[in-house]
């Protein structure tokens, strides 16, 4: 019998659910009480007693992952980004990483084209304009006279571009790797380096991956080449973005307003400046909210999860029958 830590905020709640399919297998759940994540003095008190996980943004150390060796065989992450995970202990303790790749694309690039329909037309100010008793035409733009610079033209960007092209937006692009010239020739976005993104940007999207070269990438240096004008929108990873200085920046107006779903510290914290700016919208790390997208994930990841114990997860396909 093989045992597994059970912690995905996602799946958590409907457990019950998947029992029946954990118990064929033989597999005994550990599900602990999570709020947001497990940190690395949560996933320490667990060490030595699983041999498999399926987890969200938990902290997976190298020290929790040293601690959790020689039993642990698979992380199945719930998602697709394993920044919360440190990988090259993974390899070095021989434990399996599985995830879902672009989980949440055609969400997320939602997400972001309503941030910018949001602002460009102001529906929420006009909205709260109206209920407080003020007829006041706020004047909005057309998407067609603004520009869209997008951080990372990965999967996501590339949904990104595409659908703000329908709009008729100009867009520009960067990225660390060659992207290539059919996509290129197809949307029309101009890549270029990131301080010429922002000079050019009506709308700013970060849409990379956290990594070493992408941590704190906006920061008070680069933020001074932004637009005052400028709206910034994050539904990557926090810690892709000083948080302070972009406060800073929307406190002195050298940013005319932000779209925030990730932060460095997740939840945001009551008393975060962020929480009082009307020229800011918020969301609790929910850009990929689809219940069909979600769905897919769940399967994906208990297949990964058995497929790293060596169980034969081919007989999943009766379960999701059922």
């Amino acid at each position: 019998m093989s045992t597994v830590l059970f912690s995905a905020p996602y799946m958590l709640p409907f457990v019950e659910r998947f029992r029946p399919i954990f118990d064929s297998y033989g597999i005994e759940l550990i599900t602990p009480e999570v709020h947001e994540r497990l940190e690395e003095v949560d996933i320490l008190k667990y060490a030595g007693q699983f041999d498999g996980t399926i987890c969200g943004d938990d902290r997976y150390t190298p020290r929790a992952l040293e601690a959790c060796a020689p039993r642990l065989k698979i992380i199945s992450k719930w998602g697709t980004g394993v920044d919360s995970i440190h990988a090259e202990s993974c390899a070095r303790l021989g434990i399996k990483l599985g995830r879902t790749p672009n989980a949440f694309t055609l969400p997320v690039a939602d997400s972001v084209m309503g941030y910018i329909l949001a602002f460009a037309r102001r529906q929420p100010w006009m909205d709260t304009s109206m209920k407080a008793g003020t007829w006041d035409k706020i004047p909005g733009k057309a998407l067609h006279e603004q520009t869209l610079g997008i951080i990372g033209v990965g999967t996501i960007g590339k949904t990104l571009a595409r659908r703000a092209r329908a709009f008729g937006m100009k867009i520009i692009g960067t990225d660390i790797v060659d992207i290539d010239h059919v996509f290129i020739a197809e949307t029309g976005i101009q890549m270029t380096d990131l301080s010429t993104l922002l000079v050019n940007s009506d709308y700013i999207s970060v849409n990379c991956d956290l990594n070493p070269t992408s941590r704190q990438l906006i920061n008070a240096q680069t933020l001074q080449h932004a637009r005052p004008s400028a709206i910034f929108i994050n539904t990557a990873r926090g810690p892709i973005v000083d948080e302070s200085a972009l406060i800073a920046a929307l406190q002195s107006s050298k940013l005319g307003g932000a779209a925030l779903d990730v932060f460095e510290v997740e939840p945001l914290p009551l008393d975060s400046p962020l929480l009082g700016m009307d020229n800011v919208m918020l969301a609790p790390h929910n850009a990929n909210s689809s219940p069909a997208a979600w769905e897919r994930v769940h399967w994906n990841t208990i297949k990964n999860l058995l497929d790293g114990l060596g169980l034969d997860s081919s007989r999943l396909d009766s379960f999701r029958v059922a």
